[in-house]
């Protein structure tokens, strides 16, 4: 299987089922980017759409200095307040937003009362550490990817993370049956991702 740089190599070259191939890598994936952000499937599914469009017709400028997927991100995050704008609305309300647990993740919670409680934190989250928490939990992109998709420097993105890890860590640690799940936390450690390995 082709990695996205070459496919990307192939695309500039005028190879339109290289591109094919990058959608059908991506679109699940943006998809469920756009739905955590907007809340709003007809509206994701217009800033995916637009947003492979516009990766399309911008594919000369994609240099690889980022992989193509944060690349892509940030274009839809871009595009959806761009589009919000146009509506009236200044800035997302990710207050709204209502992160879901996937199903691999699901798999290591200890019960279902975990996964609300979950939720619910989350959801009480600043704007900024939500989403920090989002890319780098759900989407599992490193530290320098999310700088990038949220235009702003590295060490902010990874603090707004660490910030958001840590207050739902506290909440967990205040409730006595769900204290053991994380009571081996510490920074560097990912509370519903599988791997132990950081990405920085």
């Amino acid at each position: 299987m082709k990695a996205d740089i070459e496919l990307v190599r192939l695309v500039k070259s005028g190879d339109t089922q290289a591109f094919s191939e990058l959608v059908r890598r991506h679109q699940k994936s943006l998809l469920r980017l756009c739905m955590k952000m907007f809340r709003d499937l007809d509206l994701a599914e217009d800033i995916v759409q637009e947003s492979f469009i516009k990766s399309y017709e911008k594919i000369h400028l994609f240099e690889g200095r980022s992989s193509f997927k944060s690349w892509l991100f940030q274009i839809a995050v871009n595009t959806g307040k761009n589009r919000l704008r146009s509506m009236k609305r200044e800035t997302v309300d990710l207050e709204k937003v209502s992160l879901s647990i996937d199903a691999e993740a699901e798999q290591d919670l200890a019960h279902q009362d975990i996964k609300k409680v979950l939720i619910e934190e989350v959801e009480r989250l600043p704007e900024r550490q939500r989403v920090a928490l989002t890319l780098r939990v759900y989407e599992d992109l490193s530290f320098k990817e999310i700088a990038q998709i949220m235009n702003c420097p590295y060490d902010t993105a990874k603090a707004n993370y660490r910030h958001g890890l840590m207050k739902i860590r506290d909440v967990f640690k205040e409730n006595e049956s769900m204290r053991t799940v994380f009571e081996d936390w510490d920074e560097s450690r990912v509370p519903i991702n599988r791997s132990n390995e950081v990405k920085t």
